[in-house]
């Protein structure tokens, strides 16, 4: 199984490295890929072990300081990403200097956003330790923080200078935080790679439960579908919007629970990926065949997922609202990436609010 892969972008280069009880080897793979900073930052997520700081921060002789971060949506502010900044400025920190982000995605988001404006950017190494980090959000360079208007609509687009994904830290999640990133695993499949997704349709149990090489192979595969993408299209100006699918609808169901964790991002992406695939299939895109294969899949991880089961006829008019403020929308028009067949999406699909709306109180009403 291959444990690495070489992203490369017109602003930078970096490796993603894949595999088992990496975390003991930092000071060998630092020294491999020229990370040569006097001072360090780990800002790591409360809920990794402690064991697994301390065997980090082992390696750093000196010059290393330590930040928790209490990650939750809400916690992914503005107000954070100062705490950071002062931080590294109390320490003296220059642009040579590096900070890492260890944990999910909101921890990388937060400190790869602080670490792209601080002295204008230092170094960065993101070390995922959430399956949906390892898969997803670790990789491609955007960073983003929330707002009272909506998800992610503060960033910047900022490559790390290293992705260190152990497979080692999942053990230590939930179900339902695995459920969360294999939501974005089968995101992969969809847009690009049916072979993939019938790798997913007979092994998605194998996958769930960490099972190896089903899982080393569901991550490599994904990290590879979002590289050829991000390589083409850094900062997301055609190409790369196709990451989106399912993202609109799941940002508005993730804002209107004031990101609470009733339902956590990959939960929503789930319902969000149920959602456009419908509206594919009414806009006879999608077969009704495929649209069924979907669905599908997405009943058998957890068969509570239906937008009926969250949300009631007054909340769609919320839903629309927090669809409108959506960062892919360019004009009064709702812009939703489309499923053409399993492997194939199309983006920049326009559509009036009257008919977004429409569809939403029918996906509520639906039996």
């Amino acid at each position: 199984m291959k444990n690495k892969i070489l992203i490369n972008t017109k602003n930078s280069n970096y490796n993603i490295l894949v595999g088992s009880s990496l975390i003991s080897k930092i000071g060998l793979i630092l020294k491999k890929y020229s990370i040569n900073s006097e001072k360090f930052l780990i800002v790591y997520d409360s809920k990794v072990p402690l064991k697994k700081i301390h065997l980090l921060k082992k390696n750093f002789k000196k010059n290393c300081v330590l930040f928790k971060f209490y990650s939750s949506e809400k916690n992914k502010n503005q107000k954070n990403v100062n705490n950071i900044l002062k931080v590294m400025l109390k320490n003296n920190f220059n642009r040579s200097d590096c900070l890492i982000a260890v944990g999910g995605g909101i921890v990388g988001d937060v400190s790869a956003f602080a670490a792209s404006i601080f002295k204008r950017g230092l170094k960065l190494i993101n070390i995922p330790t959430t399956l949906l980090a390892q898969v997803d959000s670790s990789i491609g360079g955007k960073t983003g923080i929330n707002s009272k208007f909506g998800k992610n609509l503060i960033g910047s687009f900022y490559q790390p200078n290293l992705v260190i994904s152990d497979i080692d830290f999942l053990k230590y999640l939930p179900k339902r935080e695995i459920i969360c990133g294999y939501a974005e695993i089968f995101k992969h499949s969809i847009i690009a790679d049916r072979k993939f997704f019938d790798f997913l349709i007979r092994n998605k149990k194998k996958i769930i439960n960490l099972k190896k090489p089903f899982i080393n192979k569901a991550i490599y595969k994904s990290c590879l579908i979002k590289k050829n993408i991000v390589e083409k299209d850094e900062n997301e100006k055609n190409l790369r919007k196709k990451l989106n699918l399912g993202h609109t609808f799941a940002h508005s169901y993730e804002a209107s629970f004031k990101y609470s964790g009733k339902l956590n991002h990959g939960e929503a992406v789930l319902l969000g990926i149920n959602s456009a695939s419908e509206f594919s299939k009414q806009k006879n895109l999608l077969s009704q065949k495929e649209f069924g294969l979907i669905s599908k899949h997405i009943s058998e991880i957890d068969k509570s997922l239906k937008v009926r089961n969250y949300f009631k006829i007054k909340d769609a008019k919320k839903l629309l609202k927090y669809m409108k403020n959506d960062k892919k929308n360019n004009s009064d028009k709702i812009n939703l990436i489309l499923i053409n067949k399993i492997g194939k999406v199309s983006y920049d699909n326009f559509f009036h609010q009257k008919e977004i709306s429409k569809f939403i109180r029918s996906q509520i009403y639906s039996i």
